[in-house]
């Protein structure tokens, strides 16, 4: 969407503010919830979208006035200082930017960064916009190598010529273009230490491919990059992550969408993305029994939330491997692996699997 757009979306959400509050109404904001039970898994699509409930903030209730003004200021600040000169703002800046006093009272309009960062979201609902398209940032946690080469902002970059750290990732990604990519498949893994181990023994080169990484779950502009890889590219996405219910959940994120960003699912899920982690199976197949780690009242917890979301209720492949990982009572690294010998994992068990396509879908 043209800059321009994105200004007309929040003056045309204003205007409507404006016009109610003229009329001598009680200014009210609709959007839809954004919690489990207005999130629809669409078989058909393989993605997770939100439904039709729709809540309701009014200004003159207590109990929405904050939220109701802080979306206000939130969408004020994003259109005058990001939108209008052009640049960009980290959501901590956000957040910084809205934290003051209000007027006549002793109460701050923020006070969290998760409330202007919840204002951010509801604003992407209400208008139709992403964060991105907002001018807002997040934290860089990512990085790739491989033979491909991008322009970012005017500069060429060669990510097969960037040593051990790769390219790092910027938290947007729609502004990046795609000078040159010569690979067959792309591996997403969520640990950087499996990254930076792939990298030093030339994994990307051997088998032709690009390596991507982030900390643990996967940001957003990692998730659009790949989206855009995968679509425009025409690449095969493969997602490395350990054996547990976190590392599962951190998969079907990429391939299915987020609870929490059911809203942009259309920027972000990739369905055709293959599981290539740890399973149960290469626990048995690779002997990896003495390197388990007991689960935790946590790990448990969250096998019972992941075993009940649609996109995991009716998947047998996916059960069984939640039911091994309960039998066993226990939750494996990608790191045990390096047991097996310190290039185990770049010489013998990923080319094996990618050559077997020993995936889950």
């Amino acid at each position: 969407m043209p800059e321009e757009d994105s200004k007309n979306s929040l003056k045309k959400f204003g205007k409507k503010i404006v016009e109610q509050t003229k009329k001598g109404k009680n200014p009210e904001i609709k959007l839809p919830l954004r919690n489990l039970s207005n999130i629809i898994y669409d078989k058909k699509s393989r993605t997770l979208t939100l439904g039709n409930k729709e809540g309701t903030r009014n200004f003159f209730n207590v109990a929405h006035a904050k939220k109701f003004l802080q979306t206000i200021e939130v969408a004020s600040l994003i259109k005058k200082e990001l939108l209008n000169t052009g640049k960009h703002e980290h959501l901590r800046g956000v957040f910084y930017m809205t934290k003051r006093t209000i007027p006549g009272t002793n109460v701050n309009l923020v006070d969290e960064q998760v409330e202007s960062d919840k204002a951010i979201e509801d604003l992407e609902v209400i208008t139709g916009l992403s964060r991105e398209q907002l001018h807002v940032s997040a934290n860089k946690m990512g990085s790739m190598v491989g033979n491909i080469i991008i322009k970012d902002t005017g500069d060429t970059i060669d990510c097969s010529k960037l040593g051990r750290g790769g390219y790092s990732i910027p938290s947007i990604t729609d502004e990046l273009s795609f000078s040159k990519v010569n690979a067959d498949y792309i591996l997403y893994m969520e640990k950087a230490a499996i990254f930076e181990r792939l990298n030093e023994d030339k994994f990307w080169k051997k088998n032709n491919c690009i390596l991507v990484t982030s900390q643990g779950q996967t940001t957003r502009g990692i998730r659009r990059l790949l989206q855009r890889l995968y679509e425009e590219k025409k690449l095969p996405i493969y997602v490395m992550t350990d054996f547990d219910a976190w590392g599962f959940y951190i998969y079907s994120v990429i391939k299915y969408g987020s609870i929490a960003l059911a809203h942009a699912s259309e920027k972000l899920t990739i369905p055709g993305v293959k599981f290539l982690g740890i399973t149960a199976d290469d626990i048995e197949k690779y002997d990896l029994k003495k390197h388990l780690i007991k689960l935790n009242d946590q790990d448990i917890k969250r096998i019972k939330q992941v075993v009940d979301y649609d996109w995991f209720k009716d998947n047998k492949d996916w059960q069984r491997q939640l039911k091994m990982m309960k039998q066993m009572n226990a939750k494996a690294e990608i790191q045990a692996l390096s047991s097996k010998g310190i290039s185990f994992i770049s010489e013998e068990y990923l080319p094996e699997k990618i050559k077997k396509k020993d995936f889950l879908d």
